[in-house]
């Protein structure tokens, strides 16, 4: 349950598919945990990167005027779904208009050098495929640099308040948009809801030190809630074949902590619990919502 990383899952992904080991709720949200006909036992939660980059590259299509787009990504499988849903957002006839790309390993100290290659180009839309540490060095790295932009993106995966955009600088990541599905615990929007205040009871027993700011803790506590509710569900018939069963028929399951409207749903031919998101605007020092919920199913 919830084994972290795109790269670690893959590594193992065959393993366990090969010996029918459940993979349930891997912690990543690249297209390859929901392919159910090539990996029975793998399934994701979160919502994957295709979809959320498409969404980011149809924002920017409607709000940029003249959008020129720079954009950064890992090496890997993961960094590879941002970019392939980027262009599939902007669709063939609006692929020209990403200018500059720039890719990094996982393993690179920093990206200096990407970013001043990507500001070089000229473009004036930045979108941040990264995961946390290179995220934070994307922000504070373009603001050292000077570059002025219409607008730049950050995959939710990269936009922690307490992980990332504190160590980039509040003042840097004003105006950054990204796309959520979970509450921000420290948003006062939220306080008097029960499953914040639920989430800040336990928080305070368990982890009392913990920065309630780090979305990770947040997103912790919610998808383990999916997988008590499969406990639940399953009963006493807890087999490998039935915890798989009950994990592919989840039909409008909550969660705490998730948006107002999102639930997952899952099929034996739909292996993606979570499909809708929320735009979101950084402004001072927290996340903003706007719009509606974006879904790719029907919630």
């Amino acid at each position: 349950f919830q084994t972290l990383g795109t790269a670690p899952n893959s590594a193992i992904q065959k393993y366990a598919n090969s010996k029918k080991v459940p993979q349930l709720f891997v912690a990543t949200g690249a297209s390859k945990w929901g392919k159910p006909k090539d990996f029975p036992w793998t399934m994701g939660w979160q919502p994957d990167y295709q979809t959320e980059f498409a969404i980011y590259a149809q924002h920017a299509l409607k709000t940029v005027k003249e959008p020129k787009f720079a954009v950064l990504w890992q090496n890997d499988d993961a960094g590879k779904d941002f970019v392939e849903g980027f262009k599939t957002g902007l669709g063939k006839n609006n692929e020209k208009l990403i200018i500059q790309t720039a890719s990094y390993e996982g393993t690179d100290p920093n990206i200096d050098s990407q970013m001043i290659q990507l500001k070089s180009s000229g473009a004036n839309v930045l979108i941040i495929g990264t995961g946390p540490k290179h995220g934070a060095q994307a922000i504070k790295k373009a603001a050292e640099l000077g570059w002025k932009r219409e607008a730049t993106y950050i995959g939710n995966v990269a936009a922690s308040v307490g992980s990332v955009l504190k160590p980039a600088g509040l003042d840097n990541s004003q105006g950054l948009i990204t796309a959520q599905y979970l509450k921000e615990v420290s948003d006062k929007q939220w306080e008097n809801s029960a499953d914040v205040k639920e989430f800040k009871a336990f928080m305070a027993k368990y982890m009392p030190n913990a920065d309630l700011s780090d979305a990770n803790h947040a997103y912790g506590y919610s998808v383990a809630h999916h997988m008590i509710h499969v406990l639940k569900a399953a009963g006493d018939t807890l087999t490998r074949e039935n915890i798989m069963k009950v994990a592919a028929s989840m039909k409008g399951v909550e969660a705490p902590l998730l948006l107002p409207g999102i639930k997952a749903n899952t099929s034996p031919t739909d292996f993606y619990p979570i499909q809708a998101v929320q735009m979101s605007r950084f402004k001072g020092e927290k996340w903003e919502l706007f719009g509606d919920i974006l879904a790719s199913e029907s919630q």
